[in-house]
């Protein structure tokens, strides 16, 4: 015949029943807490960000990986043209921080291009970055080099400035004075033009000028005014002797 239990072993039973039934949901609110904590920091392509940027009037594309994990991944970067890649521009490793590490690459992009971006981290990610990198409408503006600043002109000083004395004029040639007695022809009077033929002058020495004979025609004169002075005076001493 079985014996009853009494009372206090059945409220002893039920107490560890409840006891078990809460230890389960703590243990399993844990496991979810740790299956949400782990996904929360695996890499994922959310993470990932790309923009076209200038450096220095150069053109760069830039991707940023803020996964706090720090899980490496491969950073690939392909021009697009016509729904296709046409040009791989470079391909880099990241790894990503909870601020943000960023990566570039040297792009001369131009104006409304278009690019693909590839992440890649090994049991993580193999997508790209949606939707593709559109570059702005504006190129890069091209540095162009600073103007040479002018050398300025010194002043000059007012020694420099100081005219040097004018050289002393050179003495002219005296010019030989006619001989007595005898007149110099004007300089019109003498003609360049060649002397008809058989003349016997010679007009371009000046031996066939007419000047000899006016100074013989002036001698000439001179005698006989001489002659008549003399007559003159004879003529007063004989009167002066009567």
């Amino acid at each position: 015949m079985a014996v009853p239990s009494s009372p206090s072993r059945t409220a002893s039973r039920r107490a560890a029943i409840r006891s078990a039934r809460v230890l389960g949901v703590a243990a399993a609110s844990a496991a979810l807490a740790a299956g949400a904590a782990g996904t929360a920091l695996a890499c994922d392509i959310s993470e990932f960000s790309a923009a076209a940027k200038c450096d220095g009037g150069k053109g760069v594309i830039t991707v940023t990986d803020v996964d706090p994990s720090g899980v490496p991944a491969t950073v690939t970067v392909f021009l697009r043209s016509g729904g296709a890649d046409v040009r791989k521009v470079g391909e880099q490793v990241v790894e990503g921080s909870r601020e943000g590490t960023t990566i570039a690459f040297a792009e001369d992009w131009k104006p409304n291009a278009e690019y693909r971006v590839h992440v890649e981290a090994a049991g993580y990610v193999d997508e790209d970055i949606e939707p593709n990198l559109v570059t702005p409408a504006t190129a890069c503006a091209t540095e162009e080099p600073p103007a040479p600043t002018p050398t300025p002109t010194p002043t000059p000083t007012p020694s420099q400035t100081s005219s040097a004395p004018a050289p002393p004029a050179s003495p002219r040639s005296p010019v030989p004075s006619a001989p007595a007695g005898r007149s110099t022809a004007p300089a019109g009077a003498v003609s360049n033009a060649p002397s008809p033929a058989g003349d016997s002058r010679l007009a371009e020495t000046g031996a066939g000028s007419d000047t000899g004979l006016i100074a013989g025609i002036a001698a000439a004169l001179v005698v006989i005014g001489g002659g008549a002075v003399f007559l003159g005076l004879r003529r007063r001493g004989a009167k002066s002797d009567r």
